[in-house]
């Protein structure tokens, strides 16, 4: 199916410094974001604390749990609604109490307040602070060992520089989502990890047909300037990009908009992560394979 009709000669490779300079500043901003506020804002699952959710009969006003909860030391913690309007999450990063102490304390608490309301505790989670720290260690590691078998692969596939291009792609599509996250406050928690590690394999996906276009053409086309065959290769696989991005966005969409507070932060991982999979693999990737021929000659 051809949405692009064969042919088209959109000049990509002649706006690419315009398009690098433009990932230079928004990569800037979200590290700028993360620097002022001290880095991303963690959720339970790497920064430890402990969880309770509560559910109430009725809808609740949020600010009356708030000025009921003042009543007991939390700390540090974020109150808000969650899901259902008659859910309430309330997130403690440190607390002495158990885990069990703690949730039967806050509803006692609140109970007192909101009275002839039957409050139920849905669930309580806790996560010790060195249990956040090995899963803060083990998402690095898991990001850098998916990028090392990248690289890996497209070197064995196509040429070892080839491979870097691709992972400063990746890098490039990682450091936008993650400075999206900082920008937005919003928390980076296990499904977010997993929405990066869904991210880094789609966009190579999309580099490595746009590479083995342009292998294709260096031979078919060899009489053609090397910035012309890539802008070419970009130009012949932009139907598959975006009948393949198309789709995934429009699905992706509907998650962040109808599929609940639980997924909300992934599917935003998603949809940032995606738009910037596809911009890396035409003006990141190219760019960089085109700067290492020039240097070459």
């Amino acid at each position: 199916m051809e949405i692009i009709k064969p042919g088209t000669k959109i000049d990509f490779i002649g706006k690419m410094k315009y398009a690098v300079a433009l990932s230079i500043i928004v990569i800037a901003i979200g590290i700028g974001a993360m620097i002022l506020k001290g880095g991303l804002n963690y959720g339970i699952d790497f920064a430890g604390g402990t969880l309770v959710e509560l559910r109430f009969k009725n809808e609740p006003s949020i600010d009356k749990v708030r000025d009921s909860l003042r009543k007991i030391e939390l700390g540090e913690s974020i109150i808000q609604q969650f899901g259902d309007k008659r859910d309430i999450l309330i997130r403690v990063e440190k607390s002495s109490e158990g885990i069990e102490g703690l949730g039967d304390k806050i509803k006692n608490t609140v109970e007192a307040d909101f009275q002839g309301e039957s409050i139920e505790i849905r669930r309580v989670e806790m996560v010790g602070p060195q249990v956040g720290k090995d899963l803060q260690w083990k998402a690095l590691l898991a990001i850098f060992y998916s990028m090392l078998g990248i690289v890996v692969y497209v070197a064995w596939r196509f040429q070892f520089k080839w491979g870097i291009a691709a992972i400063i792609a990746l890098a490039h599509d990682v450091l936008i989502t993650l400075g999206a996250f900082a920008i937005t406050g919003r928390e980076f928690t296990l499904p977010v990890l997993a929405a990066v590690l869904t991210i880094v394999g789609f966009s190579i996906n999309d580099t490595i047909v746009t590479f083995d276009r342009v292998r294709e053409n260096l031979r078919l086309k060899n009489k053609e300037t090397f910035e012309s065959i890539v802008n070419i290769s970009i130009n012949e696989t932009l139907s598959r990009t975006f009948l393949t991005s198309f789709t995934v966005l429009v699905v992706t969409l509907i998650l962040f908009i109808y599929g609940g507070e639980v997924i909300h932060d992934f599917a935003f991982a998603l949809l940032v992560g995606f738009v910037a999979g596809v911009y890396s693999s035409v003006y990141i990737a190219a760019p960089i394979l085109i700067f290492w021929k020039e240097k070459k000659k």
